[in-house]
């Protein structure tokens, strides 16, 4: 359509356009010459101070609030209003590349502290007014500043609404990450299995945005939130989307492998050395019991104290600064592994068996949802060891039972192999 000549027409449209966009500022300004103008612009891809950005701020509260969000705030003689002049905001990192994330096809881009700067990132990938951008203010001392972006008639009936809902029901002093939202918000349901994706990467959020998810952004937090989320969400990676598909269905293949030997290989080892020996070759029972010589310990003590110690490592090795992390690694793996074997204290196999398990839950693309399998990998250590392969299938059914009883957003969480509807939304 072309540009109508009023302006008050302009900024109609504009409005009805960009309605529920808060990262779209739309301003009129009178120019010498020029008259009356409409400047139309996007939250941090201008310089708004440059601009002398002046909106009305009609209360106290809401120009104190302006002022603790990091701009400049105006009084005038004989006004009852004062005004917001923007300014850069408070420092925060830059754009950097995500580090829990890390692709070998795709942007290099992460999601920094800024939320401004975060809805900057996906507008950029989605440069569509059906995009909105919905702002809230969570914690009563904190008043920090969550973004609800979605697109526009592809979001599921009802679920805006709900997660308005959810929203609404914090009541806390203070939001300091997206973590903090995903616990309060999330539904009242005892389980290891998160009910919110997490993301790293803007990229990945816009594609996620297509399906028709929604992403939440807390200021001061590089981690946003996507919802609803599937158990296969979780298995999806961002280069996914840019690899050919035979490729991409082998590896979540191995990824799908990946999570059962996290889970069930210790239990099975377990199971099938104490109760279940014939199903075993000769050789490789032999071989068993020849390295177990002389090992003061049952395979089941074996077992637990070489994953606590593989946990204990693993969470050395992330506190440590970046360079000694890897040598934290390999001490612990390679060192105090083949020492503990020397000393008879535990045998090869356990080790073998434990570092599989552990290369498993590395494999699994979301790091919360490993975890999960890293605790129930304990349950099934215990069922194996008291129960055998019975115990075994006794676990794998009672962790799909609750698998298939969990839901997010009222989406069921086996999202598309319990049931046909939604497949649009969660794929």
């Amino acid at each position: 359509m072309e540009i109508d000549r009023s302006l008050k027409e302009n900024r109609a449209y504009l409005e009805k356009l960009y309605r529920d966009c808060a990262d779209v500022n739309i301003r009129e300004y009178t120019i010498k010459g020029l008259g009356s103008c409409l400047l139309v612009y996007l939250e941090t891809t201008v310089n708004t101070f440059e601009i002398s950005d002046l909106k009305e701020l009609e209360t106290m509260e809401e120009a104190m609030r302006t002022l603790l969000a990091g701009n400049a705030v105006l009084f005038c003689e004989g006004k009852t209003v004062a005004y917001k002049v923007s300014s850069q905001g408070y420092p925060s990192m830059g754009v950097t590349e995500s580090e829990m994330e890390k692709v070998l096809r795709g942007s290099r881009e992460g999601l920094a502290d800024s939320v401004k700067t975060n809805v900057a990132l996906i507008r950029k990938r989605l440069r569509t007014a059906d995009m909105k951008v919905e702002e809230n203010f969570l914690g009563k001392k904190s008043d920090t500043v969550v973004s609800m972006i979605y697109l526009k008639d592809r979001v599921p009936a009802g679920l805006l609404e709900n997660i308005r809902e959810r929203l609404g029901q914090i009541q806390v002093d203070g939001i300091m990450d997206s973590g903090i939202i995903e616990h309060l918000a999330e539904e009242p349901w005892y389980s290891p299995f998160p009910r919110f994706q997490t993301i790293q990467r803007p990229d990945r959020a816009a594609m996620e945005l297509l399906k028709g998810r929604v992403l939440l952004l807390s200021d001061n937090s590089p981690v946003g939130l996507l919802l609803p989320t599937t158990f296969h969400n979780f298995l999806e990676a961002s280069e996914d989307s840019y690899n050919r598909k035979e490729i991409v269905i082998m590896t979540k293949i191995i990824r799908y492998a990946a999570l059962i030997l996290a889970m069930m290989l210790s239990g099975l080892y377990l199971a099938v050395t104490i109760f279940h020996t014939q199903v075993l070759p000769t050789h490789l029972i032999l071989s068993f019991a020849a390295a177990r010589q002389g090992v003061p310990f049952s395979g089941l003590v074996e077992i637990l104290v070489m994953e606590a110690a593989f946990e204990l490592i693993r969470e050395a090795g992330i506190r440590m600064p970046g360079p000694l992390g890897g040598t934290i690694g390999i001490v612990g793996g390679l060192i105090i592994g083949d020492a503990a074997v020397s000393a008879n204290l535990v045998s090869p196999i356990v080790v073998i068996i434990v570092a599989l398990t552990a290369l498993g839950s590395f494999a699994i693309p979301n790091d919360e949802f490993a975890a999960a399998f890293r605790v129930l990998k304990y349950g099934f250590i215990l069922l194996g060891a008291f129960l055998g392969l019975f115990g075994i299938v006794l676990g794998i059914f009672v962790v799909l039972e609750h698998l298939a009883g969990l839901s997010s957003f009222k989406i069921p969480y086996l999202m598309p192999y319990i049931c046909k509807e939604h497949k649009d939304v969660c794929r």
